[in-house]
């Protein structure tokens, strides 16, 4: 048990998992694929007053768990374990979304996020574990 804990960078885990939630409001917005997920998957943009804060709080622990992860992957120099489970996760969650008969272009866009976060998670985990923090 001790392995997922000693030696993580945790600035390195906490900035991956908050730049990585800010990438997905800007992968998610009008600018980006927000409006072609949205049509999509089925839901209406622009509804600042439904906004899902139950979905945002699981995303943001899910982010802050995979960046950990990638973290604990990082310490041991085993990076590229954590990119074949990202990778294995996006074709799964792509393939879910597809079940459950969302366009092919939402079911992308979604799986493009998780590769984009974990580049995002990598990059930190770079910059802070060469800090040392």
């Amino acid at each position: 048990m001790q392995e997922i804990f000693a030696d993580v960078s945790w600035t390195a885990v906490v900035v991956g998992a908050v730049v990585s939630f800010l990438v997905g409001w800007l992968w998610y917005s009008p600018l980006l694929f927000g409006q072609k997920w949205a049509d999509g998957v089925g839901v209406e943009m622009n509804t600042a007053d439904k906004m899902p804060f139950g979905a945002m709080g699981m995303q943001l622990l899910g982010l802050l768990l995979m960046s950990w992860f990638v973290g604990v992957t990082a310490k041991t120099e085993a990076l590229l374990t954590v990119i074949l489970g990202t990778v294995a996760f996006a074709v799964l969650a792509a393939s879910g979304s597809l079940f459950a008969r969302n366009s092919s272009a939402a079911a992308w866009i979604n799986a493009g996020y998780w590769i984009i976060a974990l580049i995002v998670m990598i990059i930190s985990q770079g910059i802070f574990r060469g800090m040392g923090a």
